[in-house]
């Protein structure tokens, strides 16, 4: 019970920081929401690290979470624009079927065989996304760029790249140090390109808030999922957690109104499916 708790508030704290993050980079640079959500993220796991009180461990150990923290902030920098410039209720789904992909297709390559679970979401994803993507012509549904099309494809890859890069840190080393030193990692990058590209950040004081709060949601979601499969099973964590696009298409249709066409909602329902059968493989 303990387990499935974790898991749902998993898909709630991600799909919630999707959602802000998405929007905030409609009205900000997206300098600003990487910078301040990031170094929030930052702050917040150290925290957690210090006070958990458990000894480093040695860098063989979490070295493959500093590619995996790099992966994330690529794909958290694609998905925001993406999500910035396209439908949430499309991309969202889309991504989310495309990131729980790769891991299975790693495994594969390196000697697993797949479930019957994991084909049919594989099949379901790509059937779901294809969908998504039209608009019949004529119709008012919300249209998906091409180009948040491919920043979509990214964020999936660059998510794929962190959930392999974190699963081979947590073999050897304790999860939240795995998560820390990725949190430096993508920080470090952050602030590198920020002082080589020297881009406008045009966040006022007001606005901050709400930025730390995405870097916090974020945060609040990896803690879930942590805890949740230290506590229960992963099977259970993992399929709850990978509903999170569920509470971005919520709320978008909540608070920005968006609507699909029927062809849109049976693609993202399908890809969803697809996501959750991919997990639950």
């Amino acid at each position: 019970m303990v387990a499935a708790a974790l898991g749902l508030g998993t898909a709630i704290c991600w799909g919630a920081a999707d959602f802000l993050g998405g929007l905030r980079t409609r009205r900000l640079t997206l300098a600003a929401v990487l910078l301040f959500s990031q170094l929030t993220g930052l702050a917040a796991v150290a925290l957690v690290v210090a006070a958990g009180g458990k000894g480093a461990p040695s860098l063989g150990e979490v070295a493959p979470a500093i590619p995996a923290g790099v992966c994330q902030l690529v794909a958290i920098a694609a998905l925001y624009r993406a999500l910035a410039i396209g439908t949430m209720s499309v991309i969202s789904p889309i991504t989310a079927s495309g990131a729980a992909a790769i891991p299975v297709v790693v495994g594969l390559a390196t000697g697993d065989e797949l479930a019957a679970l994991q084909v049919a979401g594989m099949v379901a994803a790509l059937v779901g996304v294809a969908l998504a993507c039209r608009t019949p012509e004529g119709a008012r549904g919300g249209a998906i760029s091409r180009e948040a099309l491919l920043l979509s494809g990214v964020a999936a890859l660059g998510f794929g790249g962190f959930f392999v890069g974190m699963d081979a840190a947590v073999q050897d080393a304790d999860p939240f140090w795995s998560l820390l030193v990725a949190r430096l990692s993508a920080g470090a990058v952050v602030v590198t390109a920020l002082a080589v590209l020297r881009p406008r950040i045009g966040a006022r004081p007001p606005e901050i808030p709400t930025l730390a709060l995405i870097g916090l949601l974020d945060v609040a979601a990896n803690a879930c999922f942590t805890l949740g499969t230290d506590t229960g099973l992963l099977s259970v964590v993992a399929v709850l957690a990978s509903l999170y696009p569920v509470t971005t298409v919520i709320l978008a249709r909540a608070v920005l109104e968006e609507r699909l066409v029927a062809i849109q909602a049976v693609g993202v329902a399908l890809a969803l499916t697809g996501a959750v059968l991919i997990a639950a493989g």
